[in-house]
């Protein structure tokens, strides 16, 4: 599966330039609202030493690892609940994503434009929040106005669902997002709030964690991390060349980017973990939602292999690493042989049987 995450905010927070050191790719960066119109879309390799480890045993002809696709969103301005600036696009752009990585200003400088007039991320935060809420909100009073019409048949599934939908607008009314209400959520309403959240505090030299501490603590009530991120520099950092990228980081003691993070953390927000195919010429990750079945993971490589699913032939990551070759794990007999049942555990090496 192909995991989309939206990078949303105000405008010239520094999203495209986050996108551009995300994904190396080169799109506008200008100090003015709406510099970002049409959504850029870039696709980013997860970082995975484990891929690279079994690459070491297997020699494969080719190496292709799970891919995380980004989505640079136009900024947001007060009022895009009621199509404001560029809202109605943006809120629809929104709707598509699996998660958001919702980037706040942490930096200090009079020469790009501030759209609130002072730095201040947790209120650039609950600015984006408040026009989310409000189009959810739109969203809940369409969706009862509906269901009343259907209460007249005198079904029962009409009443729950017309109870459930009131209880979620009640919650939105009071500024909860619908991450945070405790009843099931029906998926179809495909709920702005109800996205996985990770904030992205773009920071400078001078940054001081006491300027986070607001925004801290609304992402641990929402659930939702917060990454400062350098953004300028790490897209210069990105530019190097890969030896000196390196070089620069032991100079200045960067253990990781903070651009890694961003994917790591977006993993962890929706629950996916990989697994590995080494069959022929291609050794491969891929990305499925943790407790998947096997013929439900082997569709990720064909929809045959789903239909004529026979059983899966699985490794752990950790065994044939430490065997050393698959021939050793035959060998031991420690190659497992899974039906239908099976759920895909992180880090499986897996060979489908199937039959069309």
């Amino acid at each position: 599966m192909s995991l989309e995450i939206g990078i949303v905010g105000l405008p010239n927070v520094g999203k495209s330039t986050l996108f551009n050191s995300l994904t190396k790719a080169k799109v506008p960066a200008e100090n003015y609202p709406f510099c970002t119109i049409d959504p850029n879309i870039g696709l980013v390799p997860i970082p995975d030493q484990r891929l690279f480890q079994l690459a070491k045993i297997i020699k494969p002809d080719k190496l292709t690892q799970a891919m995380i696709k980004f989505v640079d969103i136009a900024g947001l301005v007060k009022g895009a609940n009621k199509g404001e600036g560029l809202g109605n696009q943006f809120l629809d752009n929104i709707r598509k994503v699996d998660a958001i990585v919702h980037v706040v200003r942490a930096f200090n400088d009079p020469e790009i434009i501030n759209t609130i007039g002072k730095v201040d991320p947790l209120a650039e935060a609950e600015v984006v929040e408040t026009e989310l809420l409000l189009a959810d909100l739109q969203t809940m009073e369409n969706r009862l106005e509906k269901t009343a019409r259907m209460l007249k048949t005198g079904e029962q599934k009409y009443k729950d669902e017309y109870n459930t939908y009131q209880k979620i607008k009640e919650a939105l009314e009071e500024g909860i997002p619908v991450r945070n209400i405790e009843i099931p959520i029906p998926r179809d309403l495909d709920l702005l709030t109800n996205k996985p959240m990770i904030y992205v505090a773009n920071i400078d030299d001078d940054y001081s964690e006491d300027i986070l501490a607001g925004l801290k603590e609304k992402a641990a009530k929402d659930n939702a991390s917060v990454i400062p991120i350098p953004v300028r520099l790490e897209a210069e950092i990105t530019e190097l060349a890969e030896q000196e990228q390196k070089e620069f980081m032991e100079e200045y003691g960067i253990k990781e980017l903070g651009l890694h993070k961003i994917v790591i953390s977006g993993l962890k927000l929706l629950d996916l973990i990989t697994f590995y195919t080494i069959k022929g010429p291609e050794t491969r990750a891929w990305l499925v939602k943790q407790r998947t079945k096997a013929p439900e993971a082997a569709s990720k490589i064909h929809s045959d292999m789903e239909r004529g699913f026979i059983r899966a032939e699985v490794v752990s990551f950790k065994t044939l690493i430490t065997e050393g070759s698959m021939a050793s794990v035959k060998e031991r007999g420690l190659l497992r042989s899974e039906g239908r049942d099976y759920e895909i555990e992180d880090g499986d090496v897996v060979l489908f049987r199937f039959n069309v």
